[in-house]
């Protein structure tokens, strides 16, 4: 019985490592964000301008969203263990309404600094909000379906890729909603305006392949075959990406060419769709991610230590993370020169408060800005994963 309890606990410690990571390496991304130079001017995956530098340091951000997204699922699936169906059906339906109120008030206003709200993006947690809530109700249904389901939806989505090609297609709210929404504007009221980055279905298809994949951490899979499991799931959805890009037919609307170099046509064949997220997009994210998960199962020091404490405090880390970086670009804004009446000016070109198209910093200093803010939140996660343990009985800490 202590055996098993052992091998449980380190199966979740897994888990809690590698969310950790991708949160650490998400991070990365919101700093360069607010703070690269050019961020608000020119895409890093611009294989015109940018450079092997700034084009990796996007590319693998590019893994966040998804095992953010797909190990949600997995966590859901470890609680339908020890939770009725009915339960756990109300507990996603609640948490999922939660996190979309704190998408719209709390992170929208941590992007934006505007207490007006003239622009509320939504992003990832918007996302893994209505995934909780469909899945909430998905739950009644037997395991296999659930998991045929998920995967129409995440082989089968960049069907719709067809009609968005033909010539005139407009994509409207319901659409943009579903699949096409990159950065699209949709009026609330008169100067405000839902801002949509994540359509939601895909990311709905990954959580649900996430909550299929939890059955590895059951009794039912010894550490071997479960490691094994995931590994060869792992390498499955790599094979697959490199086989089904060099087809280059489906699976990304966006078909890769021959460029001037041999690094820049790498770069454009793993160069793939994230909004919505392509089928190869998430083979290329998850594939790889799927082994690191199976990896550090077998490693214990002093980096996982650390990556289990971001992991187990991932959504109050996201909230944290985010404020504490707009307060540093904030900061930076005034240092150099700038006005409140110039923040509020640039908003017509940006929906960022205290945030200038084309001023920033170097690549080298955006990294040592990313290190000071994970480190600077390390204690508050690990001061608030302590508090969690030993308050399990307050019930609005698994809301947060």
């Amino acid at each position: 019985m202590q055996a098993n309890l052992q091998a449980h606990s380190k199966r979740i410690e897994s888990i809690d490592i590698v969310r950790g990571i991708a949160m650490v390496i998400m991070a990365l991304d919101h700093v360069r964000d607010f703070f690269h130079v050019a961020a608000n001017t020119d895409d890093p995956l611009n294989l015109a301008t940018t450079s092997p530098a700034l084009f990796f340091t996007r590319f693998i951000t590019h893994y966040c969203a998804p095992i953010f997204v797909f190990l949600s699922g997995t966590s859901i699936f470890l609680q339908s263990q020890r939770k009725t169906k009915k339960e756990l059906s109300a507990f996603l339906i609640k948490r999922g309404l939660w996190l979309i109120f704190a998408e719209f008030v709390i992170i929208a206003l941590a992007w934006t600094f505007d207490p007006l709200f003239h622009i509320i993006p939504m992003q990832v947690i918007w996302a893994i909000g209505i995934s909780m809530v469909i899945l909430g109700l998905l739950i009644h249904l037997p395991y296999k379906l659930i998991l045929v389901l998920g995967l129409i939806i995440v082989f089968g989505h960049n069907l719709l890729d067809i009609p968005e090609a033909a010539p005139g297609f407009k994509a409207g709210f319901w659409w943009d909603l579903f699949h096409h929404g990159y950065f699209s504007l949709y009026s609330l009221s008169p100067g405000r305006y839902l801002m949509m980055v994540y359509p939601f279905v895909a990311w709905t298809g990954v959580m649900m392949l996430g909550y299929c994949m939890g059955v590895f951490f059951t009794s039912n899979y010894r550490a071997e075959k479960r490691r094994k499991m995931i590994m060869y799931t792992g390498l499955g959805l790599i094979g697959l990406f490199i086989v089904v890009r060099l087809i280059n037919i489906y699976g990304d609307p966006h078909p890769w060419q021959t460029q001037s170099t041999g690094l820049l046509t790498f770069f454009d064949f793993i160069k793939v769709n994230k909004y919505p997220p392509s089928l190869l997009y998430l083979c290329i994210t998850l594939g790889p991610a799927l082994l690191l998960l199976a990896f550090v199962e077998r490693i214990k020091n002093g980096f996982t230590n650390i990556m289990v404490v971001f992991g187990r405090t991932a959504f109050f880390y996201y909230i944290l993370h985010l404020y504490l970086i707009h307060i540093l670009a904030t900061i930076l804004f005034f240092v150099n020169g700038h006005t409140m009446k110039e923040a509020v000016d640039s908003m017509a070109k940006l929906p960022f408060l205290f945030v200038l198209p084309g001023e920033g910093l170097g690549l080298a200093l955006v990294y040592a800005v990313w290190l000071f803010v994970v480190v600077a939140l390390y204690p508050l996660c690990k001061w608030y994963d302590k508090y969690k343990t030993s308050h399990k009985e307050k019930w609005w800490l698994s809301y947060l």
